[in-house]
């Protein structure tokens, strides 16, 4: 084998010139934006999967068993790591982004529409998180995050659209179901913040916790033929999008999101679930926006851009 150099003359400093390392606030925004993707995929399987029989059980099987195996390699490997967190603030956080985020979040549309659970849970989840970073972190509450996040909610429910004036009369019941799922995901957003708890290594805790929990449990409550009389391509799709995409890919995307960018900006991120879930929703479901969601759509866009400081408000 002849010898050859490792590179040409000036080729590193060309490939620094022409792929300019991004910056925090750059990585922070697009892990944010990766993990909303992923979440609007979630919602729209989910949509489809329990229009089909699945059960909020069986969709939480499907995320925290699969997530639980995929990381309990890394969390023996990395035991140092996941000890440092501690056994009380790991219970804390595999409570607040386990089992009883899902389960409310998905057992909501048993009650109410699926409009409702697309602005409730978000909607939550922004203006909590923004509100407990400013109280409990300390990071400053500006102007531009106020109004940002005011456009954002407004868009949402512009997306909702006549499905926030339907349901029935438990329709109260689900939307507190929503907003108790918005309630855990921003206690989540917030202690790993607060905790410093690394991505990696929370993701790990988080699954492999609610996986021992949810194993027996679905297997008490569903059985072993239940999930096995289930279509290879229905079985397939949810492993892959709720257990590894969901379950890991997005929690370190968007913890790692909180660390880059803090906890108030990284709130703003759920908020295009709604966004991501309608335009995933045309190949997956064959819904096509309406002109109302379109607007809605370009509202929560424009408010994105304005609570991360990319739209700059004069006088700010």
């Amino acid at each position: 084998m002849s010898h050859l150099p490792s590179a040409l003359p000036g080729t590193t400093t060309m490939a620094k010139t022409a792929l300019p390392a991004l910056s925090p606030e750059a990585r922070g925004m697009m892990l944010g934006a990766a993990a909303a993707t992923i979440w609007g995929l979630y919602l729209a399987l989910a949509r489809q999967g329990v229009s089909t029989g699945l059960t909020p059980v069986d969709i939480a099987a499907f995320r925290y068993v699969t997530a639980g195996l995929v990381m309990l390699p890394w969390l023996v490997v990395a035991w140092p790591e996941v000890r440092a967190v501690g056994l009380w603030r790991s219970l804390a956080l595999a409570a607040l982004a386990g089992p009883p985020f899902i389960l409310l979040g998905v057992g909501g549309y048993q009650f109410a529409p699926l409009a409702h659970g697309a602005v409730v849970q978000p909607a939550t989840v922004t203006v909590l998180g923004m509100i407990l970073a400013t109280l409990v972190l300390g990071e400053a509450l500006t102007r531009a995050r106020i109004l940002g996040t005011t456009i954002i909610v407004a868009g949402i429910a512009v997306i909702a659209g006549p499905g926030l004036l339907t349901g029935g009369g438990l329709t109260p019941l689900g939307d507190a179901m929503f907003a108790g799922a918005g309630v855990l995901w921003a206690g989540f957003t917030l202690l790993s913040r607060r905790w410093k708890v690394p991505p990696v290594a929370g993701t790990a805790i988080v699954s492999v916790i609610s996986g021992a929990v949810m194993l027996p449990w679905a297997l008490a409550s569903h059985g072993i033929a239940h999930f096995a009389s289930l279509p290879l391509g229905t079985l397939a799709v949810q492993v892959l999008v709720q257990g590894v995409l969901t379950g890991v890919v997005s929690v370190i995307a968007f913890t790692r999101a909180v660390g880059l960018i803090g906890a108030s900006r990284a709130a703003i991120f759920p908020a295009l679930v709604p966004a991501a879930a309608i335009l995933i929703g045309i190949p997956v479901a064959g819904e096509w926006p309406t002109v109302l969601q379109w607007s809605g759509l370009a509202l929560v866009s424009t408010g994105l851009l304005v609570a991360v400081g990319v739209i700059a408000l004069r006088g700010r």
